[in-house]
């Protein structure tokens, strides 16, 4: 793995290699994905057919395109029990944390008359989009399906590719069962969110699509926003260890490489204070490339999008991962969670040599689906909040009008409104001056 010091250069040079893999910087795709769409909004059914024909090999029709409950219970023969044991206790954390992110609607009172409020009102309806390229994600039911109905949505849809027999993953309709998705469709990529975001014969039209997928379905969520809202255009994983001379760089490695694994796109980078670590992580990341069964899309990412940078002093660690503003952050030093106290920018933060990434993928609770691309700087986690509107409430009694009346006409005259102030004016027009 690269070793290099933590300067300008070489902080501005990785920085820019993981932006170059956004779903911004893929305009020649663009085109591909907004003519599936347009086909998929004009035929609707039988564009997402053709598609599922020509992408995945599956002949769909009305009659197949649905999962159905008889195929739902055929998943559970199939599913390890043990694994059902654990998507279950899974879900009892993952409900537990999003259950304390409810808001209730408020208001508040005057004597004089004024009620003020804030109604807090779930959506109808919400598309989740679940991958099965090139691995099925049953974690990812959970993380989007769990938060949508903890804030009380009425009906989640479910989409997610088919093989070519017409089969879906049995462990993704199991998470999606036991997570309460209401329906499921055989589509993915493109068509799929054209399919969610204008609704088809089949696949009904939702408010929000939600859930990561390749860079068709990025770049599809980015071209239907507007039109339908979405959690956010997602890059490729990655993630930024801060680790000091007290690290174990097994750890490190080993999880530097749980993120490497997800596609030759995925970023891994370590920086350190030590070099004596970044030699030994470097090594380690070596040796257990050499045993994973992913290691060619391991070493690809490595190789491309990963490095390790030595910085001269714990602040200026500090100060280029906040820079970085990575999806998932590690901090395996001496003051863990002083470390962290310092950290602004992260989508989750993984405190201490035990908090590996990938108790926050599949077990701890808090939900996995992360701002990429430097975004956490200003978008936080999927939430129970993603899943509500919020409208203001406002009363004024006749009295308490009266008494602010005049404040509000000089307002409006002085952005030249006066049908905002004849608005106001006209309930006071008989009153003597």
């Amino acid at each position: 793995m690269r070793i290099v010091e933590l300067s300008e250069e070489n902080k501005k040079e990785v920085q820019e290699n993981i932006l170059h893999r956004s779903p911004q910087q893929f305009g020649p795709q663009e085109a591909i994905v907004r003519e599936i769409i347009e086909n998929v909004k004009a035929n609707g059914d039988a564009a997402v057919f053709e598609y599922t024909a020509k992408f995945d090999k599956a002949q769909l029709s009305a009659e197949n395109f649905e999962v159905t409950e008889a195929e739902i219970a055929q998943a559970y023969e199939e599913v390890d029990p043990a694994l059902v044991d654990v998507i279950r206790k899974a879900l009892v954390n993952i409900r537990d944390f999003h259950e304390k992110q409810k808001q209730n609607s408020w208001i508040t009172t005057t004597e004089k008359g004024t009620i003020l409020g804030q109604k807090v009102t779930p959506m109808q309806r919400v598309g989740v989009y679940v991958p099965g390229g090139k691995a099925a994600y049953p974690s990812s039911v959970l993380m989007n399906v769990v938060p949508a109905k903890t804030a009380g949505v009425e009906e989640v849809i479910m989409t997610t590719p088919c093989n070519s027999e017409g089969k879906v993953n049995p462990a993704v309709l199991v998470a999606a069962k036991e997570a309460g998705a209401d329906r499921i469709f055989k589509v993915g990529g493109a068509q799929a969110i054209a399919a969610l975001a204008y609704g088809t014969e089949s696949v009904p039209k939702v408010d929000k699509i939600v859930g990561p997928g390749n860079i068709f379905v990025a770049l599809a969520k980015k071209a239907v926003y507007g039109n339908v809202s979405i959690d956010s255009i997602a890059g490729p994983s990655e993630i930024l260890v801060l680790a000091d001379e007290t690290a174990n760089p097994r750890y490190v490695a080993a999880d530097l490489l749980s993120q490497a694994e997800h596609d030759e796109l995925a970023s891994a980078v370590l920086i350190t204070t030590s070099e004596e670590l970044a030699k030994k992580v470097s090594d380690e990341v070596e040796a257990f490339t050499e045993v994973l069964s992913r290691k060619e899309i391991i070493r690809k990412s490595i190789d491309n999008f990963g490095c390790i940078l030595v910085a001269r002093s714990e602040q200026e660690a500090i100060d280029a991962a906040n820079e970085f503003a990575s999806e998932h952050l590690e901090i395996m030093m001496k003051d863990s969670f002083e470390v962290m106290t310092k950290i602004r920018n992260a989508g989750a933060i993984f405190v201490g040599e035990y908090s590996s990434e990938p108790l926050g993928d599949y077990f701890a609770g808090p939900n996995h689906i992360l701002p990429t691309s430097g975004t956490a700087r200003f978008f936080s986690p999927l939430c129970v909040d993603d899943f509500v509107k919020k409208s203001s409430i406002i009363h004024y009694s006749r009295e308490a009008l009266e008494e602010i009346h005049k404040d509000i006409e000089q307002f409006a005259k002085c952005e030249q409104l006066t049908a905002h102030a004849n608005s106001i004016a006209v309930r006071f027009e008989n009153e003597e001056e």
